[in-house]
């Protein structure tokens, strides 16, 4: 499966923006999607994940209440809804797939597609 994010930008602290990641290549709704995100200095961490029918989502800690990870199967598209976003947000935010196992795998290594990444900056 192929994967291009797109969406980030410049934006102030307390605005919302919407990424989306569309995908081509094989069955959307067989793979499980996954956002992570990298700030500049650090590894790369997991924001969000949601399973293949789009029914169940799990979300890291920092971001859960705010963010709001959902798909779009018909399209081929999933997405991130953030909402009050903070300085902190700022990063790289990358979709990934993984096309087994189920839905929940938090670590980075367990996602063998990604797409490109889109920047969100966030400035105070």
């Amino acid at each position: 499966v192929q994967l291009q994010a797109f969406g980030g930008g410049l934006v102030q602290a307390g605005d919302s923006l919407r990424l989306s990641c569309a995908a081509s290549g094989r069955t959307f709704s067989n793979y499980v999607m996954g956002w992570f995100r990298q700030a500049p200095g650090k590894e790369r961490e997991f924001v969000a994940t949601v399973s293949g029918s789009g029914s169940l989502a799990m979300y890291a800690s920092s971001v859960k209440d705010r963010f709001t990870i959902s798909r779009d199967n018909a399209k081929n598209t999933l997405y991130l809804r953030m909402n009050s976003l903070k300085p902190e947000d700022t990063a790289v935010y990358y979709c990934a797939a993984r096309s087994s196992g189920s839905y929940g795998n938090t670590d980075p290594n367990g996602y063998p597609y990604w797409g490109q990444g889109t920047l969100v900056t966030v400035s105070s």
